[in-house]
């Protein structure tokens, strides 16, 4: 869990051209909230946060104003659709020790059983609980030998100490499919295409 120190300043100004001012600056309008706390309207420093939000489930230690410091993790980011950059994000205040709800990367190492079996992502990510300062970036899960049919689940996926899961342990992350079976659906469709 790596943690981002960033500078950012209240903003009292709102609306679309307070907004278009702000992303004119290479700056972005934020919102700080949390812990039955008001709102805090933020703009952050447009490089540095892009940086920062590489890392999945950052860790933000917010110096505001160059006064306080408060710590939060991004839990909304809106991206311009064509052009890609950062129009704005919502960050949620956490604590140390405090825990939080946060879905982490699933990764896969070795290699399935012979035979062209295919590897289904059914969940690329996993909601679980942690401590607000030790969020795992990602799990690794071993296919290894893994035949058609055989299916990974969220329980047996190997988790950091103080990480549990927040979902169904029964939930399918991962299965493998015959690749037998999916060559005869295509034959099977396109005989049906051929008929009509």
């Amino acid at each position: 869990m790596s943690e981002v120190k960033l500078a950012a300043e209240t903003r009292t100004e709102f609306g679309k051209g307070a907004a278009r001012r702000i992303r004119r600056d290479n700056k972005v309008p934020g919102v700080l909230y949390g812990h039955g706390s008001d709102p805090l309207h933020l703009t952050l420093p447009g490089h540095e946060l892009l940086l920062a939000l590489r890392t999945p489930n950052v860790l933000i230690s917010l110096d505001i104003d160059g006064k306080a410091n408060e710590l939060a993790i991004p839990k909304a980011v809106q991206r311009d659709a064509v052009k890609g950059y950062l129009e704005h994000v919502d960050l949620q205040l956490v604590k140390r020790g405090e825990k939080v709800n946060v879905e982490i990367y699933v990764h896969t190492e070795g290699e399935l059983a012979p035979g062209g079996n295919l590897l289904e992502h059914v969940l690329n990510t996993v909601p679980v609980e942690t401590e607000a300062t030790h969020i795992p970036e990602s799990v690794t899960v071993s296919i290894e030998g893994l035949s058609a049919g055989a299916s990974v689940l969220a329980k047996d996926i190997p988790l950091p100490s103080g990480t549990t899961l927040a979902v169904d342990g029964d939930t399918v992350v991962l299965q493998v499919l015959a690749a037998q079976a999916e060559e005869a659906a295509g034959e099977a469709e396109g005989g049906e295409a051929a008929e009509a």
